[in-house]
């Protein structure tokens, strides 16, 4: 399977999260939104300009900025 960044995933691609890279305030505050190592997610799509992307995790949606998803490596499904 491959790994790459969050923001280079496609709609509907599917991964698991296999490390977020980046520490201090903002590693603390993606790490507190459920997206840690091991967490499934799936792509649901992007806005006009592909920023923000919108995530399925959990059962729940989040949106996330492309200077956020850069720092969260994934694993992606084939």
């Amino acid at each position: 399977m491959a790994r790459m960044p969050l923001r280079q995933m496609q709609k509907n691609q599917s991964g698991t999260i296999t490390a977020v890279k980046v520490g201090g305030e903002l590693g603390r505050r993606i790490r507190e939104m459920g997206l840690v190592p091991g967490t499934e997610i799936i792509i649901q799509g992007r806005a006009p300009l592909y920023d923000p992307v919108a995530l399925r995790v959990m059962g729940g949606t989040l949106t996330l900025r492309n200077n956020e998803a850069d720092h969260i490596e994934v694993e992606v499904n084939d």
